[in-house]
């Protein structure tokens, strides 16, 4: 079979085997010249190949010869944008195009060859070669509990710097700020927040205007209690250093020296309270201590140097300036139970004795503990049991419809107040043996009186 297949062959009755195989290889690149010559990658025929098998490459009329032709020149096409085809087209090197498979280079017609994001990019890939030396010095998270500030800083050569941006002030006239000024400070006195109104203070004053706000929210705390006055030399202090300087704080006390003859009409005990805000501004490092014991000023009047005397009394106190944080005594809710108890009992002896019941309404508005007043209903329910005297029962009575028609005392609170003098009649009625007809007859005298006494509370009063 061999013998006759070479005979074949050699009167060129059959085409050559080799020139079929290289047109059906698909792993090998086929490159088809411009005389329509299909040579292996090589550019040349291979050993053994005879020109029988040229003419068998170049006659057409064969469909596997068409096949080849096509895929040759399109392989060809693909890979001649990578410079394969060298000088008048005649081609340099043809790679494999499995290798295309892995490749990084840009795929399309208007990249430059290099590899994509320089490298860094595809599938599985942890970023360029080396740069996983500069992340161990760089991947290092602020939220990181263990992370040191300070030892970063000193590596990355990182100076922090404080930049203070002012706010924007209004251009608002004096009475205007004033205005303004009183309502921050209604406003301070309900939430006690001195961060709000320090905020809301730099808003509406300019550097000139600085000093009227010690003159206006003092000028304002004349008229409160002690309590927010206590908020006022609080505020100061905290305003210090944020809004005002102590300049201005002394060129406010000034100001209100100036004018206390004017202040003494609404306020005459003004030179007393102003002293008292000098010695706790001295005491809060506010003012200098040379300001109170300058006295002997020539500007000042006589009600003026009554203030300065008085703060330089506070000041030379024994004890130091600590004693100074209760200049204005200790108010509201602050003081122990038994001293707010002992007052009230001290305030209901004198109303009983005196009759006045204006007196006795600005005292307990003093007091300003408003949740307690239960308390001073029960003490004075007490004190009419022991007293056993129809007049006191009657100014007691007088003074719970003043305290109930003025609102200084909430329906809430004066039933309250009954009511625990009823859970506690069992222990009453020991050292007070008629404590259960005395009390039934205040209940119907203050029932003749008003409505201030609810019917249920009525209904509920103990008997023996």
């Amino acid at each position: 079979m061999e013998e006759d297949k070479g005979l074949k062959v050699a009167n060129g009755n059959e085409k050559p085997d080799r020139a079929q195989e290289v047109i059906d290889l698909e792993d090998d690149v086929i490159i088809v010249s411009d005389d329509d010559t299909a040579l292996p990658t090589g550019g040349e025929l291979k050993d053994g190949a005879t020109a029988d098998t040229e003419l068998a490459m170049k006659s057409p009329g064969s469909l596997v010869e068409k096949t080849g032709r096509n895929r040759a020149r399109r392989v060809a096409r693909s890979n001649s944008k990578n410079g394969v085809l060298g000088v008048a087209g005649t081609p340099n090197f043809v790679a494999p195009h499995r290798k295309w498979k892995n490749s990084r280079r840009s795929r399309n017609l208007h990249g430059r060859g290099l590899p994509k994001k320089g490298g860094a990019g595809g599938k599985g890939v942890w970023g360029k070669p080396g740069a996983e030396v500069f992340d161990e010095l760089d991947d290092e998270d602020p939220n990181d509990p263990n992370f040191d500030i300070d030892a970063y800083n000193s590596s990355h050569n990182v100076e922090l710097k404080e930049v203070v941006t002012a706010p924007p002030v209004l251009q608002l006239t004096e009475e205007e700020i004033i205005k303004k000024m009183e309502s921050i400070l209604l406003e301070y006195y309900e939430n006690g927040d001195t961060h709000e109104a320090a905020d809301s203070l730099e808003h509406i004053l300019a550097s000139e205007m600085k000093p009227l706000v010690i003159k206006t929210i003092v000028g304002v705390a004349f008229d409160h209690k002690q309590s927010q006055r206590e908020m006022t030399s609080v505020l100061i202090s905290d305003l210090y250093g944020r809004v005002v300087t102590r300049d201005d704080i002394c060129a406010g006390f000034d100001q209100l020296l100036y004018e206390l003859p004017d202040i003494m009409l609404d306020t005459p005990d003004a030179p007393h309270l102003l002293g008292n805000f000098i010695a706790r501004a001295i005491a809060d490092d506010c003012v200098p201590p040379k300001y109170a014991y300058d006295s002997e000023r020539e500007d000042l009047d006589t009600h003026a140097r009554a203030a300065l005397v008085r703060a330089s009394a506070l000041l030379s106190m024994p004890g130091g300036w600590s004693k100074l944080d209760n200049v204005w005594g200790v108010g509201g809710a602050l003081r122990p139970v038994q001293t707010i108890t002992r007052q009230m009992t001290m305030l209901l002896q004198e109303y009983v004795v005196s009759r006045e019941i204006e007196e006795a309404q600005r005292s307990i508005k003093e007091l300003e503990v408003p949740h307690f007043h239960h308390e001073l209903i029960y003490e004075a329910i007490i004190m009419t049991l022991e007293a056993f005297n129809e007049s006191i029962e009657e100014a007691i009575c007088h003074l719970f419809r003043t305290l109930d028609s003025t609102c200084i005392v909430s329906p809430e609170q004066m039933e309250l107040g009954f009511r625990r003098v009823y859970d506690d009649m069992t222990d009453i009625v020991l050292d007070i043996p008629l404590a259960y007809s005395i009390l039934d007859r205040f209940i119907q005298r203050c029932r003749r009186a008003g409505s201030f006494l609810s019917e249920t509370l009525i209904k509920d009063l103990p008997t023996r």
